[in-house]
């Protein structure tokens, strides 16, 4: 089964063993986090508690006592008849952020706040994962290419 095109800009990516090593000092962080926005629409949505996830390839999933949350494409939400709590683009960090990096989410976040855009943040092994609001995905990639470039600046 070929992969969604959002799925394709991680395949393309070096293999984890050939990337370079995490970084966790904020102002490289900031300088390098190269925002990439995903084609498409993404969605929050719930399973109840003891239902599994199958038959569902959710971008990220996790569970909860209430049940289990998955983000996934809006069409495949629809094929599988689950309603979306929250619609949203998908925007990803490109640099390699380590885990135990302190700010980089709060930075981020702050950034989009103060533009007035909402953000659910996932931290995944290699990136950091942002969804915004669909129709605030433009201004949320404008305000996080100024972050950079204001970070870039100060070197």
């Amino acid at each position: 089964m070929p992969l969604p095109a959002t799925a394709q800009l991680f395949h393309q990516s070096p293999h984890p063993l050939l990337m370079p090593p995490p970084i966790s000092c904020l102002s490289q962080l900031l300088r390098a986090i190269e925002p990439v926005l995903h084609e498409g629409v993404y969605v929050y949505a719930t399973l109840p508690p003891g239902v599994a996830a199958a038959g569902h390839e959710p971008i990220a999933s996790f569970h909860e006592e209430e049940g289990m949350t998955l983000i996934l494409e809006e069409g495949q939400a629809q094929q599988a008849k689950l309603q979306p709590l929250f619609r949203a683009s998908w925007i990803t960090l490109r640099v390699h952020s380590a885990l135990q990096a302190v700010g980089l989410t709060a930075a981020v976040a702050t950034t989009l706040a103060e533009a007035g855009i909402s953000c659910n943040v996932v931290a995944a092994a290699f990136h950091d994962h942002l969804f915004v609001p669909v129709e605030s995905a433009n201004a949320a990639m404008v305000a996080l290419k100024q972050l950079q470039a204001r970070n870039q600046a100060t070197v």
